[in-house]
């Protein structure tokens, strides 16, 4: 089965994607989705993290390549959206330039880089104490309260640093998800990482993400999901529901659309 939404998609601004917004509403559109959602990385404007990111300058670039898409396939729901990590020092940007200002219909959460000790890290490599795990786990909370996101990209991404599930990984997820749970904010399962080669190391191969174990803890504290593909190239756009699917079925989690009623007025509005 293909996806009927998917609101985690990029473009080649962010310079580790290939396509632009109408690239892949085409994909979308022939697969049968009803609305597709463009979310490439934010620009920050302090310009951190510059080299996997749009500039500053390109947001009205972008903004006008979304509504192109809009105008090319006029029988999907295109959405204009960001994802986005999270520092307090960018909340006003996100909520009245991007969210405000700009109209951008939503933001995603994600935590690629951790803060310990008042500097960032990667969160892609190296979570393996029990410490660093904990960071991550903190910054994750932090992103669901702050009130801007629609869902949290790839929480269990800590599969990319250890090789094994174990006590400091299991109580990093448990923090995770009961948060999620409180909150009732989804957490995504995303295929991006079926997509990847393992990682490896002189450990061995380390797993990627879906990380199985993650999805049974959020299972157990009862957190909901979304699902997306995180496409970074056109060809991407509806893939891995299946297996996703079969992970939210295996540990009966519940999917939520977290953009339902967004869309459902877009179309309305739309006759």
């Amino acid at each position: 089965m293909p996806f009927r939404v998917n609101y985690h998609t990029h473009t080649f601004r962010c310079h580790h994607a290939s396509g632009d917004a109408v690239d892949y509403a085409r994909v979308a559109a022939k697969a049968g989705m009803v609305a597709l959602g463009i979310s490439d990385h934010v620009p920050l404007p302090d310009h951190r993290w510059q080299e996997v990111r749009m500039a500053m300058g390109e947001i009205d670039e972008y903004t006008d390549a979304i509504d192109a898409a809009r105008a090319a396939v006029p029988e999907l729901t295109i959405l204009t959206g960001a994802e986005c990590e999270y520092d307090p020092a960018y909340h006003s940007f996100f909520r009245d330039e991007l969210l405000g200002r700009r109209g951008f219909h939503y933001l995603i959460g994600a935590s690629h880089f951790i803060e310990v000790d008042g500097r960032w890290k990667g969160s892609f490599e190296g979570l393996v104490s029990a410490r660093l795990l904990s960071s991550y786990a903190k910054q994750c909370v932090r992103t669901m309260e702050a009130g801007l996101f629609i869902g949290l990209a790839h929480p269990d991404l800590i599969g990319n640093s250890n090789v094994e599930w174990t006590e400091d990984t299991r109580a990093c997820a448990r923090e995770i998800c009961a948060a999620a749970a409180a909150l009732r904010f989804p957490l995504e399962l995303n295929s991006y990482g079926i997509r990847k080669p393992w990682i490896q190391s002189r450990d061995g191969a380390r797993p990627s993400y879906p990380w199985p174990p993650f999805w049974r803890v959020a299972a157990e504290e009862g957190a909901p999901v979304m699902l997306s593909s995180d496409a970074h190239r056109p060809v991407d756009v509806a893939a891995g529901y299946d297996e996703l699917a079969a992970i939210r079925d295996r540990y009966q989690l519940v999917e939520i659309d977290p953009l339902a009623e967004r869309v459902a007025a877009l179309r309305s509005a739309r006759g």
